[in-house]
Formats: structure tokens, sequence, C-alpha cells
């Protein structure tokens, strides 16, 4: 913990500062050194303007490694696949089940409609019969007001569709929540959803003679779904004893919410790096998909499938909720994510999701395999010794030679990766 100074964090105007200002400030207030403020100053594909410009108090960006998933054929079309994240063995381990596919015909993936759900709160209602009635015989009038908000997006063939009422009993009382249903088309939809929830609200207010008080989109989009299929020849997994395996880890899963949320973790490292490679709201898709995994019966459940075809390899598919958009949004303004979208080739939201379902089914199936076999470190660990060898100092092919010594020994270490670097400096 800081020891007490006249320092404060409490700065009053920093939004109004330029960059370099900005990073002025900082420098003072942590007693940056120079060589601290020269990786701030880099910004990299990411300009300081645009940066400026997508969040609040800029003082640099922050860069993740960007690969490149291999071997997706998906709906009969090859892939190459952007994933931004800092973890090894992901991309690897996503490419090399992905290649496993492609004797039995890669991955078949589809999509629902791409429709979202705004939610508007009304409490503090004197009459909730009277007020549900009310919503219900205007639903037509209330559908066409949320549609005038953004006729663009009607012309595409998108906008409300449809409006449900639900009561609901809290703490602070009964309360009427109305659900309005839109087609976000290619955007991923929370403007648009949340102008149409923003407009209804007073006509709300008049219907019920409540007061209306959140008014947003919810995040758990279930009705904007994708889904994945493929089969994994047992061959490649390594026989039937590791399609029993593997078999016996997803039923592991599906009956403990304690391994679960780490299996399902598994799948949102390929899903994340994709979003994230893309410029994608990463966030709600993780919020929506836990909360998805939990509404199952029975509880927090897989967002894969796992079952043993007749001949014996293994077929596996995944259903999550993923609300993605090419429209709008850092998928437009970031440079980068623009590239990655160019590199996948999708021209519509549906395409860009069922590779993500694809790449976490693959993902997840990597991890499965590796758990039940020779154990997650075995492979994990190969790939990051490279990490925390650089974390210990070594430049260069220092790296690689602790990285290879650390494996030999079985040792991947910080420590062991200090010492071995000032073996190699000594000699």
């Amino acid at each position: 913990m800081n020891t007490v100074s006249d320092k404060t964090s409490a700065i009053r105007g920093l939004y109004r500062l330029s960059i370099e200002e900005r990073q002025k400030k900082l420098q003072e207030f942590a007693d940056l050194t120079e060589d601290d403020m020269s990786v701030l100053e880099k910004f990299g594909s990411l300009d300081a303007s645009t940066a400026d410009r997508m969040i609040e108090n800029v003082v640099g960006t922050f860069p993740f490694p960007l690969g490149i998933a291999t071997n997706f054929q998906i709906n009969g079309r090859d892939f190459l696949v952007p994933m931004a994240l800092e973890e090894p063995s992901v991309v690897a381990a996503a490419s090399n089940a992905a290649r496993m596919t492609r004797q039995t015909g890669g991955f078949s993936a589809s999509t629902t409609d791409p429709v979202m759900i705004g939610q508007i709160q009304v409490a503090d209602i004197p009459h909730l019969d009277k007020a549900e009635k009310s919503i219900t015989e205007q639903k037509e009038n209330l559908l066409k007001v949320a549609n005038a908000q953004d006729p663009v997006l009607v012309k595409f063939g998108g906008g409300a569709r449809d409006l449900q009422v639900r009561r609901l009993d809290t703490i602070m009382g009964p309360m009427i929540v109305v659900h309005i249903f839109v087609d976000a088309r290619d955007a991923m939809g929370a403007n648009a959803v949340n102008t149409m929830c923003e407009a209804l609200a007073p006509l709300l207010e008049e219907l019920t003679k409540g007061k209306v008080y959140l008014r947003i989109l919810s995040n758990l989009a279930e009705h904007r779904l994708a889904r994945a299929t493929a089969t994994f020849p047992a061959k490649e997994l390594g026989g039937s004893k590791a399609v029993d395996g593997i078999l016996k880890a997803y039923a592991f899963a599906q009956a403990d919410p304690y391994r679960c949320a780490t299996h399902n973790k598994g799948i949102m490292n390929g899903v994340d790096a994709v979003l994230l490679a893309t410029g994608q709201d990463f966030r709600a898709v993780e919020a929506g998909a836990h909360t998805y995994a939990a509404t199952r019966e029975g509880g927090y459940q897989s967002l894969t499938r796992y079952e043993k075809t007749p001949s014996g390899d293994l077929q596996g598919s995944i259903e999550l909720p993923l609300a993605v958009g090419l429209v709008g949004g850092a998928t437009r303004t970031h440079p980068v994510a623009r590239l990655c979208v160019k590199i996948l080739g999708v021209k519509t939201a549906n395409e860009l999701a069922e590779i993500i379902a694809s790449v976490g089914l693959a993902q997840n199936l990597a991890a499965l395999r590796a758990l039940s076999q020779e154990g997650i470190q075995t492979g994990h660990m190969k790939l990051h010794s490279r990490n925390v060898a650089i974390a210990a100092g070594a430049i260069g092919d220092e790296v690689d030679t602790i990285a290879q010594k650390m494996i030999a020994e079985k040792r991947v270490r910080f420590d062991r990766a200090q010492e071995i670097l000032a073996e190699l400096r000594k000699d």
C-alpha cells in the first residue's frame, strides 16, 4: 500500500488535457521513469488520435499478441481465424482441433435471427392487472413508436418485432418489466435497443401510472444463438480410450459446477480471442454465455455437448448466445479489428457468429483431450516457458535457450529462469 503523501488522484478536468499532458500528470503521480514513459508513448496500429476518441482519459494503448488459427473449415468454406489474447497454447490447440475435423467435413454452423432483448422496468404501479392489460392492448402502437426510432434498421429488415409483459416480485415490491424484441441485423444492437427503450419509457408510464426506472438492453441474448457441430475421429484423438476419457471429462463438467465453470472458461478462451480481434464487446458475450449456461434445467451446465457416434468417433456440438456486429463500435473504428474482419472475409454478423462458435467448440475439445490424457500442463507449460524466460529478463536467443532447458528439466518456473539466465550471462 502507498504511504501517505501529498499526491492525490482527484485530478479535475483530466479529460480536457492532451494525451501528452495526461502522461505527464501520470508520470509525476506514479514516479515513472523515462523508460516507463517510452512504453506509454508507443501507440502502434491504434493511433493516438483514434484511441483518444474511443475511451476517456487516454494515456496509451495495451497491445495483445494477434495470432492466426489455421485449418478451420466451416460450412464447406476455409477460414484463417485471427485470435487476440495473451495465453499460450490456445491458438495452437484450436488449430489442431480444427485439423482433426477436416477429414469429417469440418464444422457445420448455424445461427438464429439476430434478435436482442430490451428491458423497461416499471415500478410503483397502483393496479398491476390494469397496467398489464393496457400495455398489451397498445402493443402494436408501442412497436410502431419503437421502429420510428431507427428507420434505417427497419429498411434493412430489422427492427422491433414483438413485445412481452413480465411481472416480477422483488425485494422492492412488485414490478412490471416490458421486454421488446429487436432484430438488430448486422449490428450488435445495444444502441438501437437502448434508444427504443428510452422512447417507450414515457408511454409506458402513461399506460401504467407507474414510474420507469431502468430501460436498457439485456446481455442474455437467448434469442440470438449460434450453434456448431463437428465430428472428431477417434484415431486423431488417440483411440477409443481417448474418446471415453473425453466423455468422462464432459460428464464431470455436467455434474459439477466447480468443474463446469473452468470447462466453459476453456470455451471462452477461443470465443473471447476472436471477439477481441474483431472489436466485439467480449464482456457482453461472456455475461450472456455464462448466464445462458446457468438458466439450463439442472443448474449451471456446459455450453458444449459430446457423444460417441456409432462408428466410435466423437461428435461435439456447442450452443451459446452470440451478440456480435459488423456495424459500429470498435469493429469500425479500430484499424486492426477492421483488418481481422477482412481476413475472415465475413459479410454478415451471423457469419461471424458461426465462426466464433466453431472456434469455441474446437478450443473446448482440445482442452478436454489434453486434460483427460497427458494433463493440461504438459503442452501448456512448453508454450508458457518462453513467457517465463522473457519475464525473467531474457532477450533474443536467450529466450529459447532458457525455455528449452526448463522444459527438459520439467521446471518451468520464474526463479529457475533467472538462475539459467545468470549462468548464461556469466559464461
